[in-house]
């Protein structure tokens, strides 16, 4: 009897809350239509496609016409359509409640769309945590696919991972495949031949088993190099002829057609995992470098070690980031809003914002941009803050308050008006990590950290070969004759030179930060973390008094003089004000001299702002002594009273006043981040430097105060849910 195989692929196609309109069309030209074009050329092969619900969104609005082919493969069963969270969130990162939400709601989606409740769920990025069958189950979902490491680490050998098993929780029992090493390191990158004589080496007489792949649709034509590889070279039509041409002994199935017909094989319990690339990823600069090393090494001597080796699990990206932490920390607090809510179209507008505040992407960061791109950062921001706005509605939001905000066993302070809301971390320098303006659903203090990435190494490497025999480092190159390089292999960057601009912060980028600089710093120390001779930016500050306008916060700090610390004290008072579409924010500080000798420093506040001002985008731009430039452009001058700022497509507009006049020197952030296109540059929000050079004698003191009148032009209450309410940049980089 001839042996036989099944193989049951599922292509998941993503696009996140605020992508541009643009880089989606470019997608779907590349990847989304010519796999529908190729399955409607093909129809003996039948597999099963994820869609998450921007992308479907999206696809109503500009291409009805797809999904109505769409829905005729799922009419004659050639396609099985998976369900999964509707904003593609991680569901391990959400309240059990949201879970629900996401997956209830995708399903309700799906099946107005075409017909057909999902019986299965992708898993974003697969993190899988061993409570999730709970949520999944309560959802409406049978089965779910993870990756081979999941099953690595529950002990399932290679051998064994053709077919799908059983896991519970809590009594709810649910079906996961996993995928076929070989077949995600063969499709789409080694030839046919390969991926047909690897399917035909594990087949059996029984016809028993069967082969599951679940990858990213846009390694068919959208990552680098593929779309010549799958469609201009026709690497797909050469696979899906070849399916056809084996129909007698290579059967094509869906996942919920092969659970019809076939018993799982075996149980299993899977502990938390995603991917190997995201444990590497989640782990720490020096430690991912020393992993990657070391699970080369054992892949390369083959021993039998490397299938124990895992990174750290995708919730250390919250400690990695600090960002990523007040992102998610804020989400849950808008879902707690959310939650208390009375039910009615209010809570329901409030909850879809929540829901797409709960996309995936900036809450992690690895080969692609994550956390690192501003719009997409911005985009969850902004439904976040609309939830809690909605939520919140006109009643008088806490303010005053001393409440533990990153949930780090520190309090912090919450400031908040009809206008703003605006977080303060006294254990770190009292900076503000969190200013929202509540009518434009902006965050004006969503500035990235740079900080150093394991992939940094690669970035220094590239340019030294560059400037060399201009050859990329190892895994540059194509993977060998027939075949493509994967994504994960593949080094690029997009522009020369990036290793100058590796720069990294000292602190984290709050803003209203106390620093007491080297009196001859010259004004490109704003982007170059300039040497600090005080510990008020870093520091711990203590609060003495609290209001629901005001906090004053005091610090016993030093300068340092040569080889000695001089005792200072700082106090500092923050301020809010204004109405819903004018509000105001000021600080003022004060230090004291408290030690025997003078000092002579530059006093300065610092003020991170991002605007979205990206690739010189002319709508972003800020304003000094009769000069305005690009947002992200370098401005300098001296003795100022006032400043301004703005972004004109958001309607945002700040106007700084200076207490007393002071020199004002801003400078962009710029990260130097990975993609799936290769390195860039990326504009993360711009730094502002106000302050002059004071000289103390024992006992004197000195002022600085800087106050922002914002004005916000449209009210954007009646936003539609899901709206990344933010403005596009001109270019990434």
């Amino acid at each position: 009897m001839t042996p036989r195989i099944g193989l049951a692929l599922t292509l998941h196609n993503h696009q996140p809350v605020g992508n541009f309109g643009w880089v989606i069309a470019e997608t779907y030209e590349h990847a989304y239509l010519p796999m529908l074009e190729a399955l409607e050329r093909h129809p003996g092969v039948r597999l099963a496609l994820h869609y998450t619900g921007p992308l479907v969104t999206w696809l109503r609005a500009e291409h009805p016409e797809f999904l109505e082919r769409l829905a005729a493969l799922v009419a004659r069963d050639q396609v099985e359509i998976v369900g999964g969270g509707w904003y593609e969130p991680v569901l391990a990162s959400l309240p059990e409640r949201d879970r629900l939400a996401q997956l209830r709601r995708m399903a309700d989606e799906l099946e107005r769309q075409f017909g057909r409740r999902p019986r299965g769920a992708w898993l974003a990025e697969r993190v899988w945590e061993p409570d999730l069958p709970t949520a999944l189950v309560d959802g409406g979902y049978e089965w779910t696919i993870l990756d081979d490491a999941h099953f690595r680490a529950a002990a399932i050998p290679e051998d064994a991972l053709w077919g799908p098993y059983t896991t519970d929780d809590q009594g709810k029992v649910l079906t996961v495949y996993g995928t076929e090493l070989g077949l995600r390191y063969h499709i789409p990158f080694s030839p046919v031949e390969a991926v047909i004589e690897h399917l035909r080496a594990n087949a059996t007489e029984a016809g028993d088993r069967v082969g599951t792949m679940g990858d990213d649709g846009e390694k068919f034509g959208a990552w680098p190099t593929t779309y010549e590889h799958c469609w201009t070279n026709g690497w797909v039509d050469e696979f899906f002829s070849a399916l056809e041409s084996n129909a007698d002994w290579l059967h094509t199935v869906t996942p919920s057609r092969w659970l019809d017909e076939h018993a799982p094989i075996g149980r299993v319990y899977l502990p938390t995992g995603s991917y190997a690339e995201m444990g590497e990823w989640a782990l720490p600069a020096d430690e991912a470098l020393a992993y990657h090393q070391a699970l080369s090494d054992a892949r390369d001597a083959h021993r039998p070690e490397e299938r124990w080796l895992r990174g750290a699990m995708w919730r250390n990206f919250q400690v990695r980031y600090r960002e990523i932490n007040d992102l998610h920390k804020q989400m849950l607090r808008a879902s707690a809003l959310v939650e208390a809510m009375p039910a009615g179209p209010r809570r329901e507008r409030a909850l879809d914002h929540l829901l797409a505040g709960q996309s995936n992407d900036p809450y992690w960061h690895g080969l692609f941009g994550g956390i690192y791109l501003p719009d997409l950062r911005l985009a969850n921001h902004a439904n976040l803050i609309a939830a809690e706005d909605v939520a919140i509605g006109d009643t008088t939001p806490d303010s005053g308050i001393e409440i533990d905000l990153d949930l780090d066993g520190k309090p912090e302070v919450l400031l908040a008006d009809a206008g703003q809301i605006v977080g303060i971390k006294p254990d770190e320098g009292a900076g503000i990590g969190r200013w929202d303006l509540r009518a434009a659903r902006f965050a004006l203090a969503a500035v990235l950290r740079r900080r150093p990435e394991a992939y940094h190494a690669k970035v220094r490497q590239l340019d030294a070969r560059e400037r060399g025999d201009g050859h990329v480092p190892d895994g540059g190159e194509a993977a060998g004759d027939g075949e493509a390089a994967s994504i994960h292999d593949i080094v690029m960057s997009k522009q020369t030179g990036l290793s100058a601009h590796l720069a990294y912060d000292r602190d984290e980028r709050r803003s209203g930060l106390l620093r007491l600089l080297p009196p001859d710093v010259a004004p490109d120390g704003v982007a170059a973390a300039a040497e600090e001779l005080g510990d008020f930016a870093s520091g711990a500050w203590t609060v003495a008094d609290l209001s629901p306008t005001t906090i004053r916060l005091v610090r016993d700090g030093t300068v340092r003089d040569g080889d000695d610390a001089v005792p200072v004290r700082g106090e500092k008072r923050i301020t809010i004000g204004g109405g819903r579409l004018d509000p105001t924010l000021g600080v003022e500080c004060r230090i004291t001299n408290q030690g025997d000798r003078p000092v002579r420093v530059r006093l300065a506040l610092e003020w991170s702002t991002m605007l979205l001002g990206g690739g010189g985008n002319p709508a972003a731009w800020s304003e000094a002594d009769g000069e305005k430039v690009a947002h992200d452009a370098v401005l300098t001058a001296d003795g100022l009273v006032c400043y301004a700022a703005g972004n004109d497509f958001l309607g945002i507009r700040l106007d700084t006043t200076l207490e007393p006049p002071g020199d004002v020197w801003i400078a962009p952030i710029q990260t130097v981040s990975n993609s799936e296109g290769g390195f860039e540059l990326v504009y993360q929000g711009s730094a502002a430097l106000v302050g002059r050079i004071v000289e103390l004698t024992p006992g004197a003191t000195a002022t600085i105060g800087i106050r922002h009148a914002a004005s916000v032009r449209t009210d954007a209450a009646s936003a539609a849910p899901g709206d990344a309410a933010v403005a596009p940049a001109a270019s990434a980089e």
